[in-house]
């Protein structure tokens, strides 16, 4: 990075657009009549979610529509914000409607995917009473991540990867208007790998651009076409990937292989990651994560494989370490999936959270001083053990929650084996 650089925000901040009229792409959203914009013309502003790929605008929209209706903006990131966070900017949010008659404040929440089921029920409220405009933004599939109540509060606007116009428009604008750009010689032969290594991603062209350009200081003019940039982000992948996007691409391509059963996927990212310079642990971690959630009981060896793995390479270390991580990685790949346990527990916190703390049957309580037992505590109780099969037809939930079924198993070879032994203890909950 230059000198003169260094005291300014990296090129994308310095770049970022402040209208509607500045910002490029989304015309299907943003343009003349179309719904995004007629609502923010209006001023009639409606709680929204912003799902996107990364680079495509998400956070810039929603802090243009702040500006544009001088709205008091709040911001959260799932990734860092708890509950507390959330309620404290609620807080904030009254005090500051009672000097701001343009509307209610806009919360805008980065990532609202990564919030979890009690997160996002601390919002509802807010949404609903109108203390807040809710903007989420995420790069996952809202139907699967945000909980049903809040998603029917808020209409989903789905944002694209730019076009190639879009991306020329920024190139050119950047090198015509930068504070630093345009005092440059910069002599722009080719644009294919420019275009090419942002992926759609508005921030990647524009740290690409800045990577090229720094790479070159003190040269007039500076030279821009494919072997360059190719060249300079070859040497220089870490500042390339400054903002850890192409991080969390690879991580997530590599553990959606192993989900998708494709070995020959999976063991790739797994080659880019280690060439890359991730932390091993890490990939040893999403490993044992991905056995849990992904294969469960369908193989249970697998989450014993990626806990050995884990268990291996914090004591071998690399370069060995990647023959364990290899074994794991093809291992879970070729391995039957199933996430009936993790459905199963996800069940159940939403049924505790709904009843609250039921109470334990008497015969099943603990028993261990003279007037609990006096009490009926364990009074009841029948010892598995002593009964045919080592089974005995007994309730052990609440009886508010009897008969209620939290584990599914999924059809594979092993959890077809414990549907049988289910079926057969429990025939009036599981059914042939």
């Amino acid at each position: 990075m230059s000198a003169s650089s260094t005291l300014l925000p990296p090129l994308p901040e310095r770049m970022r657009p402040h209208t509607l009229d500045q910002y490029v792409g989304q015309r299907h959203l943003v343009g003349e009549g179309c719904v995004l914009r007629k609502m923010i013309e209006s001023g009639n502003l409606s709680s929204f979610i912003l799902w996107g790929p990364p680079g495509v605008g998400k956070t810039t929209l929603a802090h243009i529509i702040a500006q544009t209706l001088e709205r008091d903006f709040f911001t959260l990131s799932a990734v860092t914000a708890g509950v507390k966070d959330v309620r404290e900017v609620f807080e904030k949010a009254r005090g500051s409607s009672l000097f701001n008659q343009k509307g209610a404040p806009i919360l805008f929440i980065d990532e609202i995917h990564r919030f979890n089921k009690a997160q996002q029920d601390a919002l509802l409220g807010a949404v609903e009473n109108g203390t807040i405009v809710l903007i989420g933004a995420t790069t996952e599939n809202p139907s699967f991540e945000v909980i049903t109540p809040l998603l029917s509060r808020c209409q989903v606007f789905v944002l694209k990867s730019l076009e190639k116009a879009d991306l020329q428009q920024l190139l050119h604008r950047a090198l015509k208007e930068d504070v630093l750009l345009k005092e440059k010689v910069i002599e722009l032969r080719e644009e294919e790998a420019l275009l090419r290594y942002s992926g759609g991603d508005a921030r990647k062209l524009l740290n690409v651009l800045e990577l090229v350009v720094d790479a070159q200081a003190g040269k007039s003019p500076i030279l821009l076409d494919n072997a360059t940039v190719t060249g300079s982000i070859q040497e220089n992948m870490a500042i390339y990937d400054k903002d850890g996007e192409m991080h969390y691409d690879i991580i997530s391509a590599f553990i959606k292989s192993i989900r998708g059963s494709d070995p020959n996927a999976a063991i790739y990212y797994l080659a880019r990651m280690i060439d890359g310079g991730e932390d091993p642990l890490f990939i040893a971690r999403r490993l044992c994560i991905s056995a849990a959630e992904d294969i469960g009981l369908a193989n249970p060896n697998a989450l014993l494989l990626a806990n050995a793995c884990f268990d291996i390479v914090s004591k071998i270390g690399m370069p060995e370490g990647r023959i364990p991580l290899a074994e794991a990685t093809v291992y879970l790949a070729s391995s039957p999936k199933s996430n009936a346990s993790y459905l199963a527990i996800d069940k159940a916190l939403e049924v505790v959270r709904e009843t609250g703390n039921q109470p334990v049957p008497l015969p099943i309580r603990n028993a261990p001083t003279k007037l609990m037992e006096e009490l009926g505590y364990h009074d009841g109780y029948k010892y598995a053990p002593d009964y045919p099969g080592h089974f005995v037809d007994m309730e052990f939930l609440p009886d508010s929650l009897r008969g209620t079924v939290f584990y599914e198993p999924a059809p594979n070879k092993h959890e077809n084996v414990l549907r049988a032994y289910l079926e057969a203890c429990w025939p009036k909950y599981y059914k042939k």
